[in-house]
């Protein structure tokens, strides 16, 4: 058993193979060796993984995502914000972290946050004197707020195989993420006033109200989504439905960008990378379905119960196994590889699974851009065109600010539950 189910998926990963084949080639091996069940259970544990319903939200949220991002709804983010943020010194890096940041809360993918703030705000830093080293980290490191500010895709997918609640999830996201986002702006101010650029302007109210106007329609989006679900209206999935149809209605006859070509092919696109996100998810069912026919995960509970393991011991090798995993996994593998196997050591511990979920996805949003093979990295490198060495030195500062921010986050529940608490009493 060890062997099939151990060293079977390390051998296959450190070989370079895809996740899904990784995942898919062992359980399909446990059939053969381990099990005395008919083949056909293999089949509908695939079909039966994505058989969820809060599965559809994936590819309303990354077809949002997509249309708000190939037209100017980041240029008019970047105005609003950066009309607000005029005053304060580096006000064009906390103007980064506000547009990454609202940005999020709009599609929810950290790499296209990447890319399409990293467009607009990386020349207009650069130009103002802001050190290549730390305008490039600051974009790369802000990025990863998108997973962790709702809608996240991948507080959906651990939603989905935690059996927890996807809005109190994002309840319970919305307060860690905007700490981050404060710390990395507080983090931008001091460095500006200690390197001498992004020198203050004085505040323009005509400016303020113009920008604020264009980016209304932008706004809305973040809006519809979170008052929706929060005020009763709307479950995650419709929601992200309504959100698409908000979108295309923006980019086509509010703003007039995008044409009926543009919005088919941001449709082509989303389907390309919702299969490849849920052909990950279809593998990952079948294969925790083996770990709990073989009773893996409740061994592993008994386990941590009779050696009398308590939460902080518990939670302090998880997000070492965590950040670990994140370097080399993206998130939503991570979550699908794991999520089965730490739940019910979780609940053996008495740790609440939403709050868990919270921990479980700052950590993997470190592993966004988290050297040497964080995602983010490769996505700003492209963007960006800097060599990959002084990415490494601009991240640094940025990624002790997220992994204090974890340590928060970890062992003071009340800053993930507090927004669980407001909203839901």
């Amino acid at each position: 058993m060890t062997f099939t189910l151990l060293v079977i998926p390390l051998a296959l990963l450190l070989l370079g193979f895809p996740i899904f084949l990784v995942l898919l080639t062992t359980a399909t091996v446990a059939f053969g060796t381990l099990m005395n069940v008919p083949a056909v259970a293999l089949h509908q544990n695939l079909f039966g993984s994505i058989n969820a319903f809060p599965l559809l939200a994936v590819p309303f949220f990354i077809y949002a995502g997509e249309l708000m991002g190939r037209g100017s709804v980041a240029q008019r983010l970047v105005d609003f914000v950066q009309g607000g943020a005029r005053p304060l010194r580096g006000n064009l890096g906390v103007t980064t972290v506000g547009v990454a940041t609202i940005f999020g809360a709009i599609s929810g993918v950290s790499a296209a946050a990447v890319a399409t703030v990293g467009k607009v705000m990386y020349p207009a830093m650069r130009r103002a004197g802001y050190p290549e080293p730390f305008a490039a980290g600051l974009i790369t490191a802000v990025g990863a707020i998108d997973i962790i500010i709702p809608p996240s895709i991948p507080m959906i997918v651990y939603g989905a195989a935690a059996e927890a609640s996807v809005p109190r999830l994002y309840a319970a996201g919305i307060v860690p993420g905007l700490l981050i986002a404060a710390m990395i702006g507080a983090f931008v101010i001091w460095r500006a006033k200690v390197g001498g650029f992004g020198k203050g302007e004085p505040f323009d109210l005509k400016d303020f109200l113009q920008s604020t106007k264009r980016s209304v329609w932008a706004l809305g989006a973040p809006a519809i989504i979170l008052g929706g679900i929060y005020g009763g209206v709307f479950s995650p999935t419709e929601a992200a439905a309504v959100a698409c149809v908000y979108a295309a209605f923006v980019t086509r006859f509010v703003f007039r960008e995008l044409t009926w070509r543009d919005i088919l092919e941001a449709a082509g696109a989303t389907a390309v990378f919702t299969a490849q996100i849920l052909i990950i998810v279809a593998c990952a069912g079948v294969f925790s379905w083996v770990l709990t026919v073989n009773q893996i995960p409740a061994t592993l509970a008994t386990m941590l119960q009779e050696w009398s393991v308590t939460p902080w011991m518990f939670l302090l090798a998880i997000n070492v196994l965590l950040l670990l995993v994140g370097c080399f996994l993206d998130p939503l593998s991570a979550i699908l590889l794991l999520t089965p196997l730490l739940i019910p050591m979780v609940k053996a511990v008495g740790i609440d699974v939403v709050h868990f979920g919270i921990i479980v996805t700052v950590n993997l949003a470190i592993g966004l851009f988290h050297p040497p093979f964080g995602i983010n990295i490769f996505v700003a490198q492209s963007v960006l065109g800097i060599p990959l060495q002084t990415l490494y030195r601009g991240i640094i500062p940025f990624l002790l600010i997220y992994l204090f921010a974890l340590a928060l986050i970890t062992y003071v529940p009340a800053v993930s539950m507090i927004g669980v608490k407001l909203i839901y009493g």
